[in-house]
């Protein structure tokens, strides 16, 4: 059986408004826990206009009071803009709330522009310089094995519970493969950001894993994928998908956008090898094409877990998209 899973960037559609994008954010986590998904995370982001969760901690107390047995967790706090122990505090409240439902998954990107990230940190963003150092700290935090001579050592961590979320490394490159192998803990990579080099990351990631967080290693991939009930309908909602690519491209901070928005575009050269370029980053198509490819790349990536990013033109398409791949993987059977 596959265990499939959500990531959830919480996203503003062209149209709508950051509220509806939250509402959203909330319907489609009640769904996967319906539908079988396995855990469902939720992104940090700043000063974007396309998607708004700039506080993962605070959605997933949120989406933690309406589910019932999925897995919530970050995909991912940020970890350079915090401290180790307020991160640790957070999460083990998230903990107390919802035993053994928890994931933390930690990256160091800034999760918007330098300007933006210079503002979160208070002028004092570290680009990620120190972040091996945060992760070894935050390891040592949640397992009680901080050196003797580090500022937290023999400080009381609340809230003082049992058990403790499942620590996670997110990346798009060697790097975090290789400091999620260095601490043992699991490890997420990004192909909707790298589609390239990820299953020489994971390989890199399996055979230098040294057992600590965890006692064998643990890969999930995380893919962009539109699932539609047509290859029509399929083909409108990539329409939508090559429009924000281009935005991107063009670094637009715009919303996402509509079916219709990306229907009506029409582009130039330069903007067509845009999206030849980024196809590569989607997995798009009916039920039987997306199966087809995602467990491809599950094979490719010799992977544990496949999270599942959906942004699609519509929320009802988003809706759909899910709940046509939980039928086509069996989810609850």
């Amino acid at each position: 059986m596959t265990l499939l899973s959500v990531l959830d960037q919480t996203p503003v559609i062209d149209g709508h408004s950051v509220a509806d994008a939250v509402a959203a954010t909330v319907e489609l986590a009640q769904l996967a826990d319906d539908l079988g998904y396995t855990r469902y995370w939720c992104a940090e982001h700043h000063g974007l206009r396309g998607v708004s969760n700039p506080c993962p901690e605070v959605m997933l107390a949120r989406l933690g009071s309406v589910t019932k047995r999925i897995r919530i967790g970050s995909g991912g706090v940020m970890l350079p803009y915090y401290s180790p122990f307020k991160l640790a505090e957070q999460f083990m409240m998230l903990e107390a709330l919802f035993p053994n439902r928890v994931d933390l998954g930690v990256g160091r990107a800034p999760g918007g522009d330098m300007k933006t990230a210079q503002a979160v940190a208070a002028g004092a963003y570290n680009r990620g310089d120190i972040f091996p150092q945060q992760v070894a700290e935050l390891v040592g935090l949640m397992n009680g094995t901080l050196p003797s001579d580090h500022i937290a050592h023999g400080v009381l961590l609340q809230p003082q519970v049992d058990t403790r979320p499942q620590l996670w490394m997110l990346g798009s490159s060697e790097f975090g493969g290789l400091l999620a192998a260095q601490l043992g803990i699991r490890f997420a990579f990004a192909h909707f950001i790298n589609a390239h080099f990820g299953h020489q990351v994971a390989e890199a990631y399996r055979e230098r894993f040294v057992a600590g967080n965890e006692a064998r290693p643990y890969l999930a991939a995380a893919v962009f994928v539109i699932c539609a009930d047509t290859e029509q309908e399929a083909a409108d909602l990539e329409k939508a998908v090559d429009l924000r690519r281009v935005q991107m491209a063009y670094g637009l901070n715009a919303p996402i956008p509509s079916i219709e928005q990306g229907l009506a575009q029409e582009y130039g050269e330069r903007e067509q090898l845009v999206i030849a370029r980024e196809k590569p980053r989607s997995v798009i198509g009916t039920p039987e094409t997306v199966t087809e490819r995602l467990l491809a790349i599950k094979d490719h990536f010799q992977a544990d877990e496949l999270i599942v990013l959906t942004v699609a033109g519509s929320y009802r398409a988003r809706l759909r998209s899910y709940e046509l791949l939980a039928d086509a993987f069996q989810l609850k059977r």
